[in-house]
């Protein structure tokens, strides 16, 4: 299988850097083995290969209509490859047992949600929102909720979906406007419009469990008055069988420039169509504590957000992947040296531009599957390891880096597709070949789960600075100790040690210069050009960390990862330079812009 994703770097990631076989020590992973991880990601490999990528294209071509029956119609090939996929239990590969799942660590789900995102990431987009949502329901619902609706979703019968976005709010949550009253038997009739909603009506399974935002009349204003609610498709009898339909509307499909393959929707609720019992409203359960709805539902956002860089990066490398093997294959123009215009033509990828572009693209794209799979790490970490001060570390680290790891890969990954574009030159705007849809498919993940400039706020406004910024503590701290290593072995790996220290030195007294003058809007207005520099930074420790990895070894795939280190080391990581001294400067020049000059 070619052109999907590299299967052997996903081995040294996994073995050689990240060393995922310590985990099989802690109790929650005990008898398990790495074999059987292995065993796992070469069945992801297979699903992905043959079951996803094949109709990849023709979802892109087809894509998601409302029929004259008022249903949604996607091409049939989606529902065979979820079918496959929901008998291999693939989906809940990080689940509890106990609930169904397969309780494999997160840093393996993560690899195998990488081979499915690359081949497909229209289709994968519904069991990703199915394990959130999921997750949702096992970390905040009740045992009855877990039972009701989380089994059926593992066992593939029922689907999930994020209901959140409305058009007058956008991504202020807290100018939502749907409602939520109570009834005397403990439910609620839900009453609103939700827009942008993926997966939002199929045929896919039995049902579709939505997690919907909602207030409930007086409560607190704003995002403290927001609570969360089930609110299936369908309502269910008292066995768990499919009984009457819900007042939930399909009010309309988006039409997107990419992920075609994924219906994205409008939906009402609480519009009369159907009429529970009679009585007005789509009926809805509250999960966990009223006004607690939106902290509920990060949960599922930040799972989400690490799921659209990954999501991203697979997007960006399987175009790295599909440019290299092309470059390869095209003859074209000779080198530079020859003097005789009868000398055979060469591989494009002989030509020093051509390198240069495949060299950035593989510095992206591997630093970026290195950072997502890391945060997976995380996640098992702050789960499973033992001790306190552990766990507590690894969840600051997670907090810090989601917004990193669902941007970077966002960005810069879709710069990768970009290049890819260009190496194929004309033919890269074709659609006989894929790369042109990759680029489509990935500009929608800079947007996906919250802008830059949303990530950016978040980073510097509330992640540098919560607990007194003890995450950017710990941040600092587990760069610095790699910085240590580094320098330590000496050689090369100390001269980039050097170069990533003075970054992150730079990016620290930055840091304490935007929030100096404890003046919000002044240390915000460049927010997003913050979250690029810190972003660089960080990818240039997680390149330093793989060049680590491969010290002592020798081949070309290890020569590989150096090189592509010192690339990213001498291109890209001086670009932070000026961006942290234009921070620095607190230049109010876009702050200062009026809306009448534009």
């Amino acid at each position: 299988m070619t052109d999907i994703l590299s299967r052997r770097d996903l081995q040294f990631l996994l073995h050689e850097w990240l060393d995922v076989e310590r985990l099989t020590e802690r109790e929650e992973f005990r008898g398990q083995t790495a074999d059987d991880w292995n065993d796992a990601l070469l069945l992801a490999e297979q699903v992905a290969g043959d079951q996803f990528q094949p109709h990849n294209r023709k979802a892109d071509l087809n894509e998601p209509r409302i029929g004259e029956d008022g249903k949604v119609v996607l091409i049939p090939e989606v529902a065979e490859a979820l079918g496959v996929l929901g008998e291999t239990g693939l989906m809940a590969a990080a689940m509890p047992e106990e609930v169904g799942g397969m309780g494999l660590p997160a840093t393996v789900s993560g690899a195998i949600f990488a081979w499915l995102h690359a081949a497909n990431v229209g289709t994968t987009a519904y069991p990703m929102l199915t394990a959130g949502a999921a997750n949702l329901l096992i970390a905040n619902g009740s045992k009855d909720q877990v039972r009701t609706w989380v089994i059926p979703m593992i066992e593939g019968r029922f689907h999930g979906t994020m209901c959140l976005s409305e058009t007058q709010a956008g991504s202020s949550l807290a100018d939502i406007t749907t409602r939520a009253e109570a009834q005397e038997d403990g439910t609620y009739r839900i009453f609103g419009n939700k827009m942008w909603i993926s997966a939002g009506s199929h045929e896919l399974g039995e049902n579709i469990v939505h997690l919907v935002l909602a207030k409930i009349p007086g409560s607190p204003p704003g995002v403290k008055g927001i609570s969360l609610f089930v609110v299936p498709r369908f309502l269910l009898d008292g066995d768990g069988s499919i009984a009457e339909r819900n007042d939930v509307v399909l009010a309309g499909v988006n039409h997107k420039m990419g992920f075609r393959g994924t219906v994205n929707t409008v939906l009402g609720f609480g519009e009369g169509e159907y009429m529970p019992g009679g009585k007005a409203g789509a009926v809805g359960y509250l999960i966990g504590d009223p006004n607690h709805g939106l902290s509920y539902m990060f949960h599922m956002m930040n799972e989400a957000r690490i799921g659209v860089g990954l999501g991203a990066t697979a997007l960006g490398y399987t175009g790295y992947l599909k440019s290299l093997r092309y470059a390869r294959e095209r003859p074209q123009g000779r080198r530079l040296a020859s003097k005789d215009p009868v000398d055979p033509q060469v591989p494009i990828s002989e030509h020093t531009d051509v390198k240069r572009m495949l060299l950035a693209q593989k510095s992206y794209v591997e630093g970026a599957l290195g950072l997502e799979l890391y945060c997976s790490g995380l996640v098992d970490d702050e789960m499973t390891a033992p001790g306190e001060e552990t766990r507590k570390k690894a969840g600051l680290l997670l907090e810090i880096l989601t917004p990193i790891a669902k941007s970077w890969p966002s960005q810069w990954c879709l710069e990768a597709n970009s290049l890819a574009i260009q190496v194929h030159g004309g033919y890269g705007y074709a659609r006989e070949y894929d790369v042109e849809q990759h680029y489509r498919d990935n500009r929608l993940n800079p947007i996906h789960e919250g802008t830059h400039g949303i990530q950016a706020l978040d980073l510097l406004g509330r992640k540098v600075t919560m607990q007194g910024g003890a995450a950017f503590a710990a941040l600092f701290e587990t760069i610095g100790a790699t910085v240590d290593r580094a320098e330590a072995e000496g050689g090369e790996a100390s001269e980039l040690a050097g170069a990533l220290h003075a970054s992150l030195e730079s990016l620290a007294g930055t840091t304490g210069k935007l929030w100096a003058d404890r003046d919000p809007e002044l240390a915000l207005a460049n927010a997003t050009l913050y979250l690029e520099a810190a972003g660089h930074i960080v990818l240039a420790w997680i390149w330093l960390e793989q060049f680590l990895a491969t010290s002592g070894k020798s081949g070309a795939f290890y020569e590989g990862k150096r090189q592509a280190a010192r690339y990213f080391f001498r291109f890209e990581l001086p670009k932070t330079a000026p961006q942290l001294d234009l921070l620095g400067s607190l230049d109010r020049t876009t702050l200062d812009m009026m809306d009448d000059w534009f």
